[in-house]
């Protein structure tokens, strides 16, 4: 793995982890592929050496995890950060442009981790969770939605991550 895609990987993983949607052993697993890709630093050293048990581990990731990110010149999002939500959101809509999640995960993950609450970035892929379960769940004037009603929402979900992200729905 190149050095740069790691360092991206252990961002990421850092970042899901502060929104409770990434587990401690993701990041710490993160931490092991920076140095096997080359990228070391004493403080990820430790942070990689972390004891996945699952009691302790998130303990030590808190300790750590800042300070190894900071060696790094990356960003530190604490737990239950405005900031730390947003930059999830955004690393979401990534995967959705780049087809590793599908625009149902996404809303769906968005309204399971991040919630208007977290971070109004997201309201518009929760309202578009709400989309698709009307689309699943209710009949409109005693007829239910047409068969093409959930990839208009999937179409909608592309374009909000596109907006999200900066870009239009032309891009990508």
């Amino acid at each position: 793995m190149h050095p740069d895609v790691a360092l991206t990987h252990l961002q990421e993983a850092a970042v899901l982890w502060s929104v409770g949607s990434g587990t401690p052993a993701e990041v710490i697993e993160a931490a092991c592929d920076c140095l096997l890709a080359g990228v070391d630093e004493p403080t990820l050293r430790i942070l990689a050496g972390i004891s996945a048990v699952p009691s302790g581990e998130s303990d030590e990731l808190r300790r750590w995890l800042g300070d190894a990110l900071a060696e790094l010149s990356l960003i530190f999002f604490p737990e239950g950060s405005r900031a730390g939500a947003d930059e999830a959101v955004r690393i979401m809509a990534r995967r959705l442009l780049d087809r590793t999640i599908t625009a149902r995960a996404l809303t769906s993950w968005a309204y399971g981790f991040i919630t208007w609450d977290g971070a109004p970035l997201a309201a518009g892929l929760i309202d578009l969770e709400y989309a698709y379960e009307i689309v699943e769940a209710i009949v409109h004037d005693g007829q239910p939605y047409p068969s093409d009603a959930a990839a208009r929402v999937d179409a909608d979900v592309v374009a909000e991550a596109r907006r999200l992200l900066g870009g239009t729905a032309e891009d990508h």
